[in-house]
């Protein structure tokens, strides 16, 4: 199974219309806001001797933080164009990035072979995927941790739905950051708020710590106010 041609093309569409300037995907934080204090808080359930693979790795801004803590990072992505943005942004070669379709069984199970047990970081991949997906997408988080991995995963809550429609009232529309989001057909908080927890657990996965946070943005409302979106994080191991 694969994703839709839409799916892909749309992100395909969004990172071919994206420069390699830091900041200019809406979320692609500084790691200060977002794979530092993820980090801290999977650090102490993770054994950093094993690789780990950042899913939906963009343009890789994480990925060479989490590269500085970990033996080896793998960046994963659905979309060509985001893995080559990546790939140029890793002059020093920090880390290694490939495409990857999460849906494809297939393709992940090659990868854990390669990789063996290793680590995973997620961040706000389930609910922008296309909601007969979200279960593929939770079982590859399960398929690549095998028995010593531990995975970081964070996902907007439906509170951030309130937060994007703040954002796009404005008089002029939605900023323009979060306007090329629309504009590509993505649709960010699509899923529940119990549907994480539940896919999660379906696919084998054990919940050993969770908690609130806020997915940091690089845009602002037209009152200068950042875009914090309302999250929730969870470290999880194979049942």
């Amino acid at each position: 199974m694969d994703v839709s041609q839409r799916y892909r093309e749309a992100w395909e569409g969004f990172w071919a219309k994206t420069s390699d300037t830091p900041g200019e995907a809406i979320w692609d934080s500084d790691p200060s806001f977002t794979s530092v204090p993820d980090t801290e808080l999977l650090l102490p359930y993770a054994d950093t001797t094993l690789p780990v693979v950042d899913l939906g790795c963009g343009n890789g801004t994480q990925t060479r933080y989490l590269a500085t803590r970990f033996a080896r990072a793998i960046g994963v992505d659905l979309s060509y164009v985001a893995i080559e943005h990546a790939r140029r942004a890793d002059s020093a070669g920090a880390a290694e990035f490939e495409q990857l379709d999460l849906v494809d069984h297939d393709a992940v199970r090659a990868l854990r072979e390669r990789t063996g047990d290793a680590n995973v970081y997620m961040r706000a991949v389930i609910h922008q995927s296309e909601p007969q997906d979200r279960p593929a997408v939770a079982g590859a988080v399960a398929e690549l941790l095998g028995e010593r991995g531990r995975a970081f995963v964070a996902e907007l809550t439906t509170a951030s739905r309130a937060v994007l429609q703040r954002a796009a009232a404005g008089p002029d529309g939605p900023p323009a950051k979060l306007r090329r989001v629309f504009d590509h057909g993505l649709k960010p908080a699509g899923a529940g708020d119990e549907e994480v927890p539940d896919l999660l657990r379906a696919a084998g996965l054990r919940i050993m710590a969770d908690g609130d946070t806020a997915l940091v943005q690089t845009e602002r409302l037209p009152d200068g106010t950042r875009i914090d979106l309302p999250a929730r994080w969870y470290v999880l191991a194979r049942e």
